[in-house]
Order: C-alpha cells, then structure tokens, then sequence
C-alpha cells in the first residue's frame, strides 16, 4: 500500500487568560497531518483533540508524533495523543521554553535536530530548522510525496505571524528563501492552519512580504 497524507483538521480554544485576548481566548482550526499507509504512520503536530487524532489513527502503528513547533495551539494535545497511542513525541530544543509554558516539567521524548529523518511507509521525511516564526520551528521536507509541512512557516498567501519578542520577520523570511524556496517548485505545502499551496505559488509574493514588513 503506497504512502499517503490525510488532513485532520481540529477545533480548539488558544491563549485563554492572555493579556489582549478575551478570557476564554479564541477559537481556532488547525491541521493535523498523518502521513503513512494502512499499517503505519506519523503525526505532525497534535491539536486540540486527541481523540479525534486517535480516532483517526485507528489500528495502525504510530511511529512517532513530530512537532513543528512549540505554540499551544500545535501541542496542546500531544501528551494526552502520545500516551493514547503509545508513541514518542518529538520538538526542537529551542522551543522547549514554549512547551514549558504548556506542560511544565513533563519534556518531550527526543529533541528534532535539523536533518533529522524519519521513515514510514517507505517514505522518508526530513526536519528543516526553520527559525522566525519560533526559534525552534521546523519544516517537514516528504520529498517522495512531493510536499512539504511548513507548521506556521509559511501558509498560502505569506509567512507565518513574528509579533512575539522572540520571533523575527527578517529571520521567517531568510528560513523561506533559503531552505524552503530551494525546493521544486511543484512541491506541495501542507501548513498548520488553512489550505495547501504550493512552494511555486508563494514564490512571487516574497517582495511583497518584505515590502509589507
């Protein structure tokens, strides 16, 4: 059975009691991706409802739970989706100190490192540390299934947001340009939140993303 991407998209609550934001903070959807065949898979990122993720998961084997980066909204769920499943969960060091905020002193399984790669359904899938958005986030680079898992990286239509003090607009755009715009341009981009694009598409738009600023 050839490997495949299935899109899981969950509803949740992000940034309660943040200053700015109402109590109950706001509502938003987030993409899940499963990328593996009918016996075994990965999970980029676990949001909101791990029961939804589990339900989706059915019986196959999960060989690990990737993150692409640190933000509540792309974790919130990866704990109680890991023991469920029975799987690792994996984050770049850098953005340990947002886990932290989320989870305390329960870490993750293993640190991501840039290059890190793993396989699943005979498909081999690569960690591209691209810092802005996060310090540690990353791309997922699945080079047989032509796509990419940009997290909040780059969506369609621009880069990710960088209005925290520890993100960096010049850095989000020096990560696109150099690790994600060397891609084919066919490649699909599969983001953490709305439709897919693709690297071809979002091309033309990066003077008009430093323009903007």
């Amino acid at each position: 059975m050839a490997a495949r991407i299935e899109r899981l998209v969950t509803v949740g609550m992000f940034g309660a009691g943040r200053p700015g934001l109402p109590p109950e903070g706001v509502e938003l959807e987030n993409n899940v991706w499963l990328v593996g065949d009918d016996e075994q898979v990965l999970i980029i990122d676990a949001a909101h409802d791990a029961d939804a993720i589990v339900r989706a998961v059915g019986e196959r084997e999960v060989l690990g739970l990737l993150l692409t980066h640190g933000h509540e909204d792309h974790i919130n769920a990866a704990v109680a989706t890991a023991q469920a499943l029975d799987t690792h969960i994996y984050l770049h060091p850098s953005d340990l100190f947002l886990w932290q905020e989320f989870y305390g002193d329960t870490p993750p399984d293993f640190e991501l490192s840039d290059g890190a790669s793993f396989m699943v359904a005979g498909v081999d899938i690569a960690t591209v540390h691209t810092p802005g958005h996060t310090p540690g986030s990353v791309c997922f680079v699945a080079s047989g299934l032509g796509t990419v898992f940009s997290g909040d990286t780059l969506f369609q239509g621009g880069p990710g947001a960088t209005r925290w003090e520890y993100s960096s607009f010049p850095q989000i755009v020096e990560s696109i340009r150099t690790r994600l715009f060397t891609l084919p341009g066919a490649m699909g981009v599969n983001p953490g939140h709305g439709d897919s694009t693709s690297i071809a598409a979002e091309q033309p738009s990066l003077e008009a993303w430093l323009a903007r600023g």
